[in-house]
């Protein structure tokens, strides 16, 4: 993001509902920590946390000092925190009772003229998703959500409803008080570096936007997998599954990024219109298509590490015939110009033999006529772009082996860099709080687009949850079902480990 004063006009308080919460905690106050190192907040800004914690504003200052200096990136340096400090105010407030929000109304409202912050509020909900709604309406009850002059933004994170009858009514409800324009869906996946780097690497570089595309492609796979069980989240995972928690959102999100069309501009709504074109551009969902290239998961125990751990089943919350889903591999087509005959496969999943998130790009093979004869296999050109825990950029090409009379092997060119920290981290709400006090919406989620992934999502969710599956169908420390292995192997691929 670089060093340098963010523009004035973009003054505003930052009321975060959940304001003691983990998220808040964890994520919110390191990154607004480091945005003051990196002098990248307005100079007129102000944060209020909201918490039905009975705590002084001193404890709850304390409180975030210890969560700063135990997950900010960079070490606590005591005059930034009193900058920081500055800023924050603890606000006491059961959010849900609907009447107390004509309070916090006043209490903005003054902080306002000493803070002198221009009415511009961002609502950050950093709560579970069953108080969205209840939110947004005492902040339409007490005309919090516009004034005059002023910018108001709405900061939601995943998951957006829990399906699309859910979503849509969620959504209708938001919109009856915010407008489209200044809801912003979060998605701390989009805010990745190399996330972002997709478009530079693609539009920038023509040795790879020229041969984006089917005639040159053979496949792509996005792999999003993780060593971590649930945990101590088996309450929530029970009713989400792989398929709500990672297909729905981020893998979707970066399918649409990897597959989509120039845009005519960089402008949010240019970028975001090329985004749904893919999702509308999906193949269809049939009986047939559910059966061969979708393939569910659940772990069992296993070894990780060298440490046994136990099945999703022991898990803490977690039902003893519990059907849902820790795995899912797909197999999907594009159908558009671009993409037509080139398979994209995407799995995810938990207690897995690998923690990383990356993007492979299988270029097609050349004719096996000049040098590949006897026992010389040829090894395909590979694009991989890392986004954790390694983060950057490999390619594998093949050149002479010059210990050979006649061999080639695979060469490889890698940029990229181990960064153990990349997963949910701070960093990523950095760049996306720099990102909604600008009023930059790119990489955030336009509604159009969580409808049509919760159209894909809903498909997938009703077939695993009407077919009986055998769980546990994969050992803790493995790369997951065979038949996700399978999945590959009848199209006379692999997934491919670099």
């Amino acid at each position: 993001m670089g060093n340098g004063i963010i523009d004035s006009n973009l003054s505003a308080i930052l009321v975060i509902f959940g304001g003691t919460g983990d998220l808040t905690n964890r994520k919110l106050m390191p990154a607004l920590y480091n945005l003051v190192l990196d002098q990248l907040l307005p100079e007129h800004f102000t944060v209020v946390s909201v918490g039905r914690r009975d705590k002084t504003e001193e404890d709850y200052k304390n409180d975030i000092y210890d969560s700063i200096k135990k997950h900010s990136r960079n070490k606590i340096d005591d005059t930034i925190w009193k900058k920081l400090q500055a800023m924050i105010h603890y606000y006491q407030f059961d959010f849900t009772n609907l009447e107390g929000y004509e309070e916090l109304k006043d209490y903005l409202d003054q902080l306002d003229k000493t803070a002198d912050t221009g009415g511009n509020r961002v609502f950050y909900l950093a709560v579970a998703p069953e108080y969205f709604e209840t939110i947004v309406q005492g902040l339409q009850n007490s005309d919090m959500a516009a004034k005059s002059g002023a910018w108001s933004r709405l900061i939601i994170e995943k998951p957006f409803g829990k399906d699309l009858k859910t979503a849509r009514k969620l959504n209708n409800k938001i919109l009856e008080v915010f407008q489209e324009r200044d809801i912003y869906r979060i998605d701390h996946y989009l805010g990745k570096e190399m996330i972002q780097n997709i478009m530079v690497l693609r539009f920038c570089n023509s040795i790879f936007e020229s041969i984006w595309n089917n005639k040159f492609i053979d496949n792509i796979q996005i792999s999003l997998t993780e060593k971590l069980g649930v945990g101590t989240r088996g309450g929530y995972y029970e009713h989400s599954g792989a398929m709500r928690d990672m297909i729905q959102n981020h893998i979707i999100q970066i399918l649409s990024l990897v597959a989509m069309e120039p845009p005519i501009n960089l402008k949010t709504d240019s970028i975001r219109t090329e985004k749904q074109k893919v999702l509308e551009a999906m193949e269809d969902i049939t009986p047939e298509f559910l059966r061969d290239n979708v393939v569910f998961g659940q772990y069992g125990s296993g070894v990780i590490d060298g440490t046994p751990v136990i099945g999703y089943r022991e898990e803490l919350n977690v039902p003893k015939a519990s059907g849902t889903e820790t795995f899912v591999a797909l197999k999907l087509h594009i159908n558009n110009f671009r993409w037509a005959g080139t398979p994209f496969y995407i799995r995810t999943g938990k207690r897995l033999g690998k923690s990383s998130a990356e993007i492979v790009v299988q270029f097609k093979d050349l004719p096996n006529v000049l040098y590949f004869k006897d026992n010389h296999i040829q090894e395909p050109n590979l694009l991989v772009l890392r986004i954790q825990p390694n983060v950057g950029v490999f390619f594998q090409f093949n050149t002479k082996d010059f210990s050979s009379y006649n061999g080639i092997v695979p060469t490889q060119m890698d940029t990229s860099s181990f960064k153990p920290n990349q997963g949910n981290t701070p960093e990523a709400y950095e760049r996306l709080i720099y990102d909604i006090l600008r009023g930059d919406a790119t990489l955030f989620s336009r509604w159009d687009e969580v409808e049509a992934a919760w159209t894909i999502a809903d498909q997938l969710i009703e077939y695993r949850e009407q077919k009986k599956h055998t769980f546990p169908n994969y050992d803790s420390g493995s790369m997951g079902p065979v038949r996700a292995f399978e999945l590959l192997a009848k199209d006379g691929r692999k997934w491919w480990h670099i």
